[in-house]
């Protein structure tokens, strides 16, 4: 069976006569597989695969196929990156026009290890030949709630996996059982570190059932003494029966609480919930990109739209590559949380900049009743996409040019059309891998008034 056509995210798909469409997760295209027929039935291939693609870039992931971070994994980079770009130019082709500038995919020179932000669970299971109890810690497998032990992962920042495993290492020693999802019992839940691209400074999050810790100073003291690179400890505390990971209070076991980072020439402070884009490399990129397509000439009123913790913001109003900088920016987040990091971020870098917590579609209509106008609409939604309020509230504003980042062209196609239909253009396109071996793409799209 040889796969014919790539469907998103990153299956193939193979059509047999006289029945339905096969998925082979990951499959490469060309890719020969064998299948049997039970597998067939099921639609799933990835464990009855025998034949890897011929044309692997050298990566070798021992629990490929199972985990459900890295779907293209088996498929060469440089050919991830040209199937992305024809993805997103078939995605936008009724709507970019002749003069549209299309840009390529901006990829990595490297697409290892560029997680800044590791998250593991922990779970206990019974280990039959040893007839005892052991901790796996690791990702989960692809579509279940059943963890995969893993000693490294091919993207994620290999000093915050090492932490991770010195955690489960250390569990014992100080009383700390896992989690139980179903039970609702046990102690530790889950795992983040965040490490500093640039600063190289290392936050460790332990995400608990219950607050009491007692053996909390001493439990650091051996979690330091073996990482030396860690600079602050977080304890969240998270009591409710859920498979949400992060709880509401939060208490500092060591330094600061928060680590500091740099990005575009500005310095960023990052918490244990901040919204911080995980591939710095990738964001440099991003960030560039989208301060350049704004066209900005230093005298321009400047809204951030969706602005969380006010990296975009922040960085038009210093400009790039020289470049001069927005004259005003405001910034509308709805979460307070961010916007308090994005008010001290912006202090921390002496930039005057306005940040407000609103909803970004009521704060945009509010703009046009009272008869305000913007030069340069930034915005960067969630995934799913901005609102009717908002985009109609934009097209009232009527700013000289928009750009909008998306982490989901697919949504971000929809309120394309939108802009498109009440007077907009598109005059720039730029997809960036943000996330080498999955099917995901982030896309600016820049528009002008027509």
């Amino acid at each position: 069976m040889e796969k014919k056509k790539r469907h998103y995210p990153g299956n193939g798909v193979k059509q047999q006569k006289g029945r339905a469409r096969t998925g082979m997760p990951a499959a490469a295209r060309g890719q020969r597989v064998r299948m049997t027929e039970d597998v067939a039935r099921r639609a799933e291939a990835s464990k009855n695969a025998s034949a890897h693609s011929a044309r692997r870039d050298g990566l070798f992931c021992p629990i490929d196929g199972r985990c459900g971070g890295c779907e293209l994994l088996r498929t060469p980079y440089r050919k991830q990156l040209k199937e992305k770009q024809e993805r997103m130019e078939a995605l936008f082709a009724d709507l970019l026009g002749d003069e549209a500038a299309v840009s390529p995919i901006a990829g990595m020179q490297d697409p290892r290890y560029y997680r800044n932000k590791v998250v593991s669970p922990y779970v206990a299971v019974y280990d039959r030949r040893a007839r005892k109890r052991r901790i796996l810690c690791g990702m989960y497998e692809r579509g279940t709630h059943r963890v995969i032990d893993s000693r490294e992962c091919l993207i994620e920042n290999p000093e915050a996996k090492r932490i991770i495993l010195t955690v489960r290492e250390l569990m014992g020693n100080f009383g700390m059982t896992p989690y139980d999802e179903d039970a609702d019992t046990g102690f530790l839940r889950h795992v983040q570190v965040r490490v500093g691209h640039t600063s190289g400074e290392v936050m460790v999050t332990l995400v608990t059932r219950e607050e009491d810790f007692p053996a909390s100073r001493s439990f650091v003291r051996a979690l330091k003494k073996a990482h030396p690179s860690i600079t602050t400890v977080v304890q969240n505390v998270n009591t409710r029966k859920t498979n949400v990971i992060m709880g509401d209070k939060e208490r500092t076991l060591y330094g600061p609480g928060f680590i500091l980072d740099s990005l575009c020439g500005l310095t960023f402070r990052i918490s244990s919930k901040s919204f911080y884009q995980v591939n710095s490399d990738q964001t440099e990129v991003l960030y560039t990109r989208a301060i350049e397509m704004a066209g900005l000439a230093g005298d321009e009123t400047v809204m951030d739209a969706y602005c969380g913790t006010g990296t975009i913001g922040l960085v038009a109003a210093r400009g790039v590559n020289g470049g001069p900088g927005a004259a005003r920016v405001i910034g509308v987040e709805e979460r307070p949380d961010a916007v308090a990091d994005a008010r001290n971020n912006a202090r921390h870098n002496g930039i005057d900049a306005e940040f407000v917590a609103a909803d970004a579609g009521a704060f945009m209509r509010d703009l046009a009743a009272r008869g305000e106008s913007l030069d340069v609409l930034l915005m960067d939604p969630p995934r799913s996409g901005s609102t009717p309020d908002f985009l109609k509230a934009a097209c009232t504003l009527a700013p000289r040019r928009i750009v909008y980042i998306s982490c989901n062209p697919e949504t971000q196609a929809r309120d394309a059309s939108y802009l498109v239909e009440h007077g907009y253009r598109i005059v720039e396109m730029q997809p960036v891998d943000m996330f080498p071996h999955t099917p995901h793409v982030e896309n600016i799209l820049a528009f002008e008034r027509a």
